[in-house]
């Protein structure tokens, strides 16, 4: 007997619960691609994309998921043999920054661990010893998908700006938009890159790069830019297949055009914002109490350094396995695996793992799942506090 039967949960950080709406929206035939309601579609998506990233700027549409968008925005941008600096601070840094090394980019990173956000003092003494300023981009992680970390981008521009160094600031979205507030114009971000799957509640396949009117006149030298990765004639060009450098991914822009609809046109940008702070806040609360006796411990300690997307919590090996495993096969919740938090060996971690509480998610599915993780840990017999689930209650019911 199993009580996983039904409509199943899966609290991942990406691929996210995509709406019902969402999918059947895509669940058309295949439209005409030469003419007619596709490109006004398309048109109204390229507006709302900049709307969700609250830029003036461009944004290009690329066929691909999260490293798409990473090599994309790294390939307009610059040439081989550039030098980027990269604060990293969890896996995705370091994803970033090997992607680029491949590219034939020099990378300077500044390694801050799993648990702690970017040091703006240790970036300063970087960028003031480059005096030559032969760094010509910083490449920061908003949110870390593996960390769950949120790091300050507005206060990493002021530094850069302190120190007038000229380096484009590129950021890695793809966990955070529209979960966390972001503000790519009013926080001097020159290069924005999200994808499809998570806070945008599409399925994986898009990748989107937004870009500032400075990006693009770095653009013009920088000798990476191969025909499909080009951002030119994606957002400048006159025929509609310009746009995807072919064929449009027709089902996937059915489904976004749904998905922006309801986050920007029903819900709006900054109410989605706060159900998803609130949504974090009650998974928070229940991980205090289970943390007051026993090995459950958030691995981000400042509330205020930790997304509202996703949260990675530590046990000692192999509990977060045994954990994930028994809400997934007994009860149906399907949580994150430890990724990036194990050892440089084995960096999948069974003393890890992660809540996902992005996209299109209620009350009631954050609540459930602290349900059956509550369970999962009298069911194993894992040592934790009591009181998480009124905790929770009380800060979904405002109290």
């Amino acid at each position: 007997m199993s009580l996983n039967h039904g409509r199943q949960y899966l609290a991942i950080p990406g691929p996210s619960v995509m709406p019902d709406r969402v999918l059947q929206a895509m669940h058309r035939a295949a439209p005409n691609i030469y003419e007619g309601p596709l490109h006004d579609m398309v048109d109204t998506i390229l507006v709302d994309l900049c709307k969700v990233a609250r830029t003036k700027g461009h944004v290009a549409i690329y066929i691909g998921n999260g490293h798409a968008g990473w090599e994309a925005a790294l390939c307009n941008v610059l040439s081989r043999g550039d030098k980027v600096l990269v604060p990293a601070t969890g896996a995705f840094g370091h994803g970033w920054a090997d992607a680029a090394r491949g590219l034939g980019i020099d990378c300077q990173v500044l390694d801050f661990g799993r648990s702690r956000d970017i040091d703006l003092v240790q970036v300063e003494a970087a960028l003031r010893a480059d005096k030559s300023h032969q760094i010509k981009a910083v490449l920061a992680t908003h949110v870390d998908t593996a960390s769950t970390v949120r790091n300050d981008l507005a206060a990493l521009r002021r530094v850069m700006d302190d120190c007038g160094h000229p380096a484009l600031l590129m950021a890695d979205c793809i966990a955070s938009l529209a979960c966390d507030k972001y503000e790519m114009d009013a926080w001097g971000v020159d290069v924005t890159i999200a994808a499809s799957q998570k806070g945008l509640m599409t399925p994986p396949g898009l990748a989107f790069v937004w870009f500032s009117e400075k990006a693009d006149q770095v653009h013009k030298s920088a000798d990476l830019a191969t025909p499909y990765w080009n951002w030119t004639d994606r957002t400048q060009g006159n025929r509609f297949s310009q746009k995807f450098d072919g064929t449009a991914p027709t089902h996937h822009l059915f489904g976004l055009r749904t998905a922006l609809d309801m986050l920007l046109h029903e819900e709006g940008l900054e109410a989605v914002w706060e159900r998803h702070r609130k949504l974090a806040s009650a998974v928070w609360a229940a991980l205090d109490c289970w943390s007051q006796s026993g090995p459950v411990q958030i691995n981000i300690a400042d509330p205020a350094k930790r997304s509202w997307a996703v949260t990675s919590v530590k046990l000692t090996a192999p509990l977060g396995t045994k954990l994930r495993r028994w809400t997934e096969h007994r009860a149906g919740v399907t949580l994150g695996i430890g990724l990036g938090m194990g050892t440089p060996e084995d960096p999948d971690s069974d003393g890890a793992f992660r809540i996902a509480h992005m996209g299109h998610v209620n009350a009631h599915m954050v609540m459930g799942s602290l349900g059956v993780i509550e369970a999962g840990l009298i069911a194993l017999d894992i040592p934790h506090g009591t009181g998480a689930l009124s905790a929770a209650a009380k800060v979904i019911s405002g109290a």
